[in-house]
């Protein structure tokens, strides 16, 4: 390996610009060229390549997003582009390429390296924390952090006027931030992708915690709830449930950005430093990530393929912790 490209790819989480940083000064540690790809495979297609040395990476650690910035590429999704993008990364001399990305940005590369095989590794970025073959992904602490700093305010207000509040947060498929936020901000119920959703069980839970002598309530709704939502799931509790004033928050973007956490910066420096070292000693098309506290590599077919399952007693801990 003489020359490796780093791009960032699908939504933004806090960690990236850690995990660019730390592919940027290994490289330079190994005598290795890097440059950078501006807006994710977009730029990879349109040739947008920019070198990267030590100091263009000073300062970054702390900061949410990514320097490289991000972008969605039809092009790419073609066979038209995928050639043209081959032909920059030959014309530049790459031999290599660091994908941060998710589950999405992980299968453009895997395509991608069929066609062509150009050697990729795959950096785990994405606050939905749903990639299989890794516990934590890139920016899902600090996500968690920034949803819970925000629900603790939110319930200031709620025991202050009797409200129930239903807070909606990102999960479209994955319910692991809301189980977890849920749990951490010590929510009545908690709305996932992974459970049906029952109005009137939810109901009865909301009435036997006003019973309990509870003067306000918080419910955590994932977005990709089969409800409908937080406002539809508020709509159909409130025709029901009047005892509460009835209020939404949906926290949306929010959750993405914002200063890494101390473990977010810890595992972007983690997975970067291995990501070269793995494509340096000829790995390709696998993902790393962190097993049981340890750096470990996944195949990226196995990591796209499978279902990350919610971890179960994690719902035990909700049902029993709820009253």
């Amino acid at each position: 390996m003489k020359k490796i490209a780093v791009l960032t790819s699908g939504g933004d989480s806090p960690g990236m610009n850690a995990a660019i940083r730390s592919v940027v000064r290994t490289c330079v540690s190994k005598n290795i060229s890097i440059l950078g790809i501006l807006e994710g495979f977009n730029g990879l297609v349109k040739g947008e390549f920019i070198e990267l040395g030590p100091r263009d990476v000073s300062n970054i650690l702390q900061r949410g997003g990514t320097i490289l910035r991000s972008a969605r590429s039809k092009e790419f999704r073609t066979s038209q582009g995928r050639e043209l993008a081959y032909k920059n990364l030959k014309q530049e001399q790459i031999d290599g390429l660091i994908v941060i990305g998710g589950d999405g940005s992980f299968t453009g590369a895997s395509v991608f390296h069929q066609e062509y095989r150009v050697p990729f590794i795959g950096i785990p970025g994405t606050i939905d924390n749903d990639l299989f073959g890794t516990d934590f992904t890139l920016g899902f602490d600090t996500a968690c952090n920034t949803i819970v700093e925000a629900v603790d305010k939110i319930k200031d207000t709620a025991a202050s006027h009797n409200r129930l509040f239903f807070v909606e947060v990102m999960g479209r498929d994955s319910g692991y931030i809301g189980l977890t936020t849920g749990i951490a901000t010590g929510a009545e119920e908690i709305l996932l992708p992974e459970t049906a959703t029952n109005i009137d069980q939810l109901i009865a839970k909301l009435e036997d915690s006003q019973k309990s002598r509870k003067n306000s309530s918080i419910v955590i709704v994932a977005e990709g709830d089969d409800g409908g939502g937080a406002y539809s799931i508020a709509q159909k509790v409130k025709e029901k449930f009047t005892h509460y004033d009835t209020r939404v928050t949906v926290l949306g973007h929010l959750q993405r950005g914002g200063r890494p956490s101390c473990l977010d910066r810890v595992l972007g420096s983690q997975f970067g430093h291995k990501a070269v070292e793995s494509l340096v000693s000829g790995k390709s098309n696998v993902m790393v990530g962190i097993l049981n506290g340890e750096i470990a590599e996944t195949s990226i077919e196995l990591a796209i393929s499978n279902t990350k399952p919610l971890k179960q007693h994690l719902f035990h801990i909700k049902d029993d912790l709820t009253l």
